[in-house]
């Protein structure tokens, strides 16, 4: 299984508002499976980040373009080779 950045571009209006429920249900589902690690929004810049794991850049497109949000979002798929950080290491041993 490969680990890939996707960012997304969307553009927010009405329509976008009314289906986020079902939109989050979708990714939230996604995270229970662990096939989404991170999921990011930025209203700000109208971007979002997510990790996400597939066996390859179409098995991504395809699991992402089912997200109702899909007609709204103009995405780019990046394959990753190091994935780091605090949630992957070891807790710091604290002695008493």
């Amino acid at each position: 299984m490969n680990k890939y950045l996707v960012t997304v571009e969307f553009e927010w209006n009405e329509e976008a508002m009314q289906i986020i429920p079902e939109h989050r249900e979708y990714i939230n589902s996604l995270i229970d499976q662990q096939v989404i690690e991170h999921y990011a929004v930025s209203m700000e810049i109208q971007t979002v980040w997510i990790t996400i794991n597939g066996k390859s850049k179409a098995e991504v497109k395809k699991i992402l373009s089912k997200s109702p949000f899909n007609k709204f979002w103009k995405f780019n798929i990046h394959e990753l080779i190091i994935w780091d950080g605090q949630n992957y290491r070891l807790p710091v041993v604290q002695l008493n």
